[in-house]
């Protein structure tokens, strides 16, 4: 009887007063619910949820009877299940980015639950214009063709990833966690190649696509046709911020 009531002491601790972190990603306008894990209300117990270092009330359940926050950036978003307890707040914008807690009074012990949550701007799309001032023919290349760096960019971003590929494949990429006014990343295409290629821009919670259309980019590069494919091999460059780059050679080999 001992061992079975340690047992069963051993299997429930964890449950009741232990402190659970979420981390939780949304899209500005949309909506996010911060779950308390149970099914239904642990009877008449007082409920909390606040918010931010300043631990802002939000929602007071107590007695059956419910307070809201009078902050204004929570003004008319507060939507409460009363069976549950899970608080979901709707329109969201990024003031509302921060840290949400939640404590339930169960008498001899405390139940918590912290909430990280990060509110993103959905990404722009990629836009791929010619960075080279003009097409020029490549000496290297045992066949006649001709080169172009090709430049793909996004403006007023932050927390986002910028990357080419050649079809699923992944060429290069570059990330930026605080806010840019401009991220770019170039790619210098040669010679002909059926393979097609995008530019992806994604955060957390959205993602831009922008297929690379070559024949549009530079129709002047091709003595006989409007047409140029894409490069067999990559010259990758880093990240540019408002200085000439500096070129990196990559065979084709390193790159698939």
């Amino acid at each position: 009887m001992f061992h079975g009531l340690v047992l069963f002491c051993l299997f429930f601790s964890p449950l009741i007063g232990a402190e659970t972190d979420e981390i939780v990603s949304a899209m500005q306008g949309d909506s996010f619910t911060l779950r308390t894990g149970f099914t239904e209300r642990q009877g008449d117990h007082e409920t909390e949820w606040r918010f931010g270092s300043s631990r802002t009330l939000l929602i007071r359940i107590k007695s059956g009877n419910i307070i809201t926050s009078s902050d204004t950036i929570f003004r008319d978003r507060l939507l409460l299940d009363r069976q549950t307890g899970d608080l979901t707040i709707t329109n969201i914008k990024n003031e509302h980015t921060g840290v949400y807690e939640l404590s339930i009074d169960l008498g001899q012990t405390e139940f918590q639950k912290k909430f990280f949550v990060t509110v993103y701007a959905p990404v722009p799309v990629p836009v791929i214009t010619r960075y080279s001032p003009q097409c020029s023919s490549s000496s290297s290349s045992s066949s006649s063709g001709f080169k172009s760096v090709l430049l793909c960019s996004v403006v007023n971003v932050s927390a986002v990833t910028l990357s080419w590929y050649k079809g699923d494949s992944l060429l290069s990429s570059i990330s930026e966690a605080d806010f840019s006014i401009g991220l770019s990343l170039p790619l210098e295409v040669e010679y002909q190649d059926i393979n097609s290629y995008s530019c992806v821009v994604n955060n957390p919670v959205s993602t831009q696509i922008t297929h690379l259309d070559i024949s549009k980019l530079c129709q002047t590069c091709s003595g006989n046709s409007g047409d140029i494919s894409v490069s067999s091999q990559y010259t990758l460059i880093p990240q540019i911020r408002g200085r000439q780059p500096t070129l990196f050679n990559i065979k084709e080999s390193e790159v698939r």
